[in-house]
């Protein structure tokens, strides 16, 4: 399993392994679909989603949030949010595709971006 980086007592974020600002946002409890969330839960959900994306644009001024929810490989309730930039190895296409250039961007820290993420959490 991969590294914890902030946790609550519902919910939790681990860094997806990519060059891009890339983090999952997890559910503590394993629900499959957004249906079965809570309906308390999924507004705290909705909150968290929020400040990430408003975090990731402030800290590094992206072309563009990705925000995706699947769930056919891993069935618990998450959510992949990404930074996006129109140089990026993927860009205008979805990072689960191949990359159409090499990654040739300089962007701050993720450790940055993740102690600026806390400290709005």
């Amino acid at each position: 399993m991969e590294d914890i980086l902030w946790e609550d007592r519902d919910f939790f974020i681990q860094r997806h392994e990519s060059k891009l600002p890339w983090i999952k946002l997890f559910t503590k409890v394993e629900y499959k679909e957004i249906v079965d969330i809570p309906f308390d839960l999924k507004m705290q959900m909705y909150g968290l989603i929020d400040i990430i994306e408003q975090t990731m644009i402030d800290y590094y001024n992206p072309t563009k949030i990705n925000i995706a929810s699947f769930g056919n490989m891993l069935p618990h309730m998450h959510w992949h949010i990404v930074a996006r930039f129109k140089d990026d190895p993927y860009f205008p296409k979805t990072t689960w595709e191949e990359p159409i250039r090499e990654f040739n961007l300089e962007l701050p820290s993720f450790d940055g971006f993740i102690k600026e993420l806390k400290s709005m959490l």
